[in-house]
C-alpha cells in the first residue's frame, strides 16, 4: 500500500475512442478519497474537463484505482505492451530502469520543473536524470492526545527519555496505548524510518551512497524501542509487528493512544471524534529530530505511444498553482510545488498543515530510486516487527535486512 493512499477500491473508466486526428491520453491514477464523495475521480474528472475545454483535439481518458490495485493495474498494462499514457502511482524506478519513462525534461516546461520542491524532485532521479515527477507529499511529526496529557500532568517530549517518562506516566493513567508502535506490515517501513532518522541513522548512508540498515545508530535505536519502551509494556496489549498503522490511527482517534507519529490525514480522523491533539516534531536521542520523514507519490509518462508534447502540455496543467492547491486540500497532502506551498503556508485556512509544511524542507524520503527499494521495503515489513519481540535481535535482524539489501542491489 502506497505511503499516502487511505482506501478503498473505486473505480471509474472512460472510452477510447475519437476522431482521427484525435489524441486520447490514457492516465491511470490512484485514489486519495475514503469514500465515493471525495474519490480521485471527482476530482480528475472536474480538473480534465477544464483542460478539454481549452484543448481541442485532446482527451484525457482517466481510470482511477484504490491504493491496493493501482500499481498491479499499471504493471498487468505494461507487462501486456499496453502501458496508459500516464500513471500515478507510488513508484516509478522499475520503469525508469527499463527505460520505458520520458525525463521530466522532455515534458514539462521550464517554469513547471523549476517549481517542484527540490527535495522531491530530487528524489525523482534515477543516476542524475528525472523521471519520477512529484505529485503529492506528506511528513511526519508525533501527534499527542492533550487531554490525556493535561490529566497525566505532561508536556510534550523533545527527547526518547522525555517520551519513554511520558509513556510510563501515561501507563500510570491507564492510557491503553502509552505510545502506539505501528511495525505491522501495513506500513513498517515508514515508521522504521522515523525512528532511525531521529537515532542520526537511516536507511542509506549518505555521504557513501550505499545502504547502512544495520548500522550502529540504527542498531542502537532499535535496542532502545526494545528495552525502553516495548520491554517495559509502554506500546500497548497488540505487539508491535502485528499492530497496523490503520489500527494505530483509529485507536488515537478512539482517545486511546497517548502519543504516535502521523501524517495530515490523522487530523480530520482526530477531530471528527472529537479528540484534542497537539503535534511536535520527533523527538531524539538529545533533541528534537533534526530530519523528518518525507514521503511521495508519483506522476510518471510512458513512451511507448509517443504524445510527448500533449503529455508535457497536460502536466503543465495538473501542476499549475490552483490545481495543485485543490488537490493537497481536498486530501490533506502537502504540495510539492514551491508556489502553492508558499500560498499554503500563509493562508489562515492552511494553518493546520504549516508544522508538516514546515518539516518538508528537512525531510529524507525512503530511496525510490532504487530499483532494490520494493525488495527492501518489502523485507522490513515482514521482518522488522521481530526486533522488538521478547527474544528478538535488533543486530540480528537489522544484519538480515541488510543482506537483503545487498542481494538486491548486486540484482540491478
Amino acid at each position: 500500500m502506497a505511503a499516502l493512499g487511505l482506501t478503498a477500491a473505486l473505480g471509474g473508466c472512460g472510452g477510447l475512442t475519437g476522431g482521427s486526428d484525435e489524441v486520447t491520453l490514457k492516465l491511470v491514477a490512484a485514489d486519495y478519497g475514503d469514500s465515493e464523495e471525495n474519490s480521485s475521480q471527482k476530482y480528475w474528472d472536474k480538473l480534465v474537463k477544464e483542460y478539454e475545454e481549452e484543448h481541442a483535439g485532446v482527451r484525457i481518458d482517466v481510470t482511477v484505482y484504490s491504493w491496493n490495485d493501482v500499481d498491479a493495474k499499471v504493471k498487468e498494462m505494461v507487462d501486456a505492451g499496453k502501458a496508459p499514457d500516464m500513471a500515478q502511482i507510488g513508484a516509478y524506478a522499475d520503469y525508469a530502469a527499463k527505460d520505458l519513462l520520458y525525463e521530466a525534461d522532455d515534458l514539462l516546461s521550464i517554469p513547471v520543473q523549476a517549481d517542484f520542491v527540490s527535495q522531491l524532485a530530487d528524489a525523482g532521479q534515477v543516476n542524475g536524470v528525472q523521471y519520477g515527477i512529484p505529485f503529492a507529499s506528506s511528513t511526519r511529526l508525533l501527534f499527542y492526545n492533550k487531554t490525556l496529557f493535561q490529566k497525566a500532568g505532561l508536556t510534550a517530549p523533545t527527547t526518547w527519555k522525555e517520551l519513554a517518562a511520558d509513556a510510563e506516566a501515561l501507563k500510570a493513567e491507564g492510557v491503553k496505548y502509552p505510545y502506539a508502535l505501528p511495525l505491522g506490515p501495513e506500513e513498517a517501513q515508514a515508521e522504521t524510518m522515523q525512528w532511525l532518522l531521529s537515532g542520526g541513522g537511516g536507511y542509506t548512508d549518505f555521504d557513501l551512497g550505499t545502504y547502512s540498515i544495520d548500522s550502529a545508530e540504527n542498531v542502537a535505536t532499535f535496542d532502545w524501542l526494545k528495552n525502553n519502551l516495548v520491554g517495559k509494556g509502554l506500546t500497548g496489549p497488540v505487539a508491535p509487528g502485528e499492530l497496523n498503522r490503520a489500527d494505530a490511527f483509529s485507536a488515537f482517534a478512539d482517545g486511546d493512544v497517548g502519543m504516535l507519529n502521523g501524517h495530515p490525514s490523522l487530523m480530520q480522523m482526530a477531530a471528527k471524534q472529537g479528540v484534542k491533539f497537539g503535534m511536535v516534531p520527533m523527538p531524539g536521542t538529545d533533541g528534537p529530530t533534526k530530519m523528518s520523514m518525507g514521503v511521495a507519490d508519483w506522476m510518471m509518462a510512458f513512451k511507448q505511444n509517443g504524445h510527448a508534447e500533449q503529455v508535457g502540455e497536460f502536466l503543465d496543467f495538473v501542476y499549475d498553482k490552483q490545481n495543485v492547491l485543490d488537490f493537497s486540500r481536498e486530501y490533506d497532502l502537502l504540495p510539492v510545488t514551491n508556489s502553492a506551498s508558499t500560498v499554503m503556508t500563509g493562508a489562515k485556512g492552511d494553518a493546520d498543515l504549516k508544522p508538516f509544511l514546515e518539516e518538508l524542507p528537512l525531510s529524507e524520503l525512503y530511496p525510490v530510486g532504487r530499483t532494490s527499494w520494493a525488495a527492501v521495503s518489502a523485507d522490513i515489513k515482514k521482518r522488522i516487527g521481530k526486533t522488538v519481540s521478547s527474544g528478538g535481535s535488533p543486530s540480528a535482524i537489522l544484519g538480515q535486512l541488510q543482506s537483503t539489501a545487498a542481494r538486491a542491489e548486486s540484482a540491478e
